[in-house]
C-alpha cells in the first residue's frame, strides 16, 4: 500500500465513528436510556463522535467527561507499565477541552466535566453521585490503576443493556497484558450478577461489551462467563 494515500488519523476516526454509530443505534433501538460517560478525553475526538452519533439516532444522552486535564498520572506499579504510558503524556487543559467542544458544535448545556485525577474524583464519589444512569461508558484511560478506579465507580451504576467500551483493550506490552483488560477480568470474571457479552471491536486497540444481568438470563447464565 502507498503510505502517501493512507491517512492514519482518518482511518482511526472512521473506526471509532463506526463504533459510536453502531452503539447509539443499538441503544436507541433497544430503548436503553441514560448518559454517556467518558473516562479519558484527550483530543476531544471521542467526545465529539459520541455527541454526533447520539443525536443522529435520537438518543438524548447527556455527556460526561472525566479527565485529569494534566495528562497521564504517575504509574502505581508494574501493571501500569507500557512504553506509551508516560506520566504527563496526552495533556490537554480544561480550557482547551471546552474550546474543542465549542468548535465541534457541542453546546455547554449538553455536557458536564469532572476534572482531576481519579483518586481525587472517582474514588471519592458515592453511588448516588451523578451520573447514576449510564447507557454507554467509554474507558480510554490507558492504565490498569486508572481503569480499576473507573470500574469501581461503574459497579453500582451497572444496568442490563448498557455498553462498556475499552479503548485500549488490546494495548499490551512485552512484559504485561493489557491493563484495561486485566482490570476488566478482575472486575467481571467471576461476578455473581453481571457478565459481559462481547459486542464490537474497533480499530486495532478497542473492544466493547454489552452488560447482561444474570438474574434476567436465568439458567442461561454460566458460572464463569466467557470473556475474550
Amino acid at each position: 500500500m502507498n503510505n502517501d494515500i493512507f491517512d492514519v488519523s482518518m482511518q482511526d476516526r472512521v473506526w471509532k465513528q463506526q463504533f459510536f454509530y453502531n452503539a447509539f443505534r443499538a441503544l436507541a433501538f433497544n430503548r436503553i436510556d441514560g448518559d454517556y460517560a467518558e473516562f479519558g478525553s484527550w483530543s476531544g475526538s471521542s467526545f465529539w463522535l459520541a455527541h454526533l452519533e447520539s443525536r443522529r439516532h435520537g438518543h438524548d444522552a447527556r455527556l460526561w467527561a472525566f479527565d485529569s486535564f494534566q495528562g497521564l498520572p504517575p504509574r502505581e506499579g508494574e501493571r501500569d507499565e507500557h512504553p506509551a504510558w508516560v506520566e504527563g503524556a496526552m495533556t490537554m487543559s480544561l480550557q482547551e477541552f471546552h474550546g474543542i467542544c465549542a468548535r465541534d458544535g457541542i453546546p455547554v448545556s449538553a455536557y458536564d466535566v469532572v476534572p482531576g485525577f481519579y483518586h481525587d474524583t472517582l474514588d471519592r464519589m458515592s453511588a448516588g453521585d451523578a451520573p447514576v444512569n449510564i447507557a454507554l461508558a467509554f474507558i480510554d484511560c490507558d492504565m490498569y490503576s486508572s481503569t480499576k478506579s473507573v470500574l469501581r465507580f461503574l459497579m453500582p451504576r451497572l444496568k442490563h443493556g448498557m455498553i462498556i467500551a475499552f479503548d485500549d483493550y488490546f494495548c499490551w506490552s512485552a512484559t504485561q497484558v493489557s491493563g484495561e483488560r486485566r482490570a476488566m477480568l478482575e472486575a467481571f470474571g467471576r461476578h455473581e450478577r453481571w457478565q459481559l457479552l462481547p459486542y464490537t471491536q474497533f480499530g486495532y486497540h478497542g473492544q466493547s461489551f454489552v452488560v447482561e444481568d444474570k438474574l434476567i438470563l436465568g439458567d442461561l447464565a454460566g458460572p464463569h462467563p466467557a470473556l475474550p
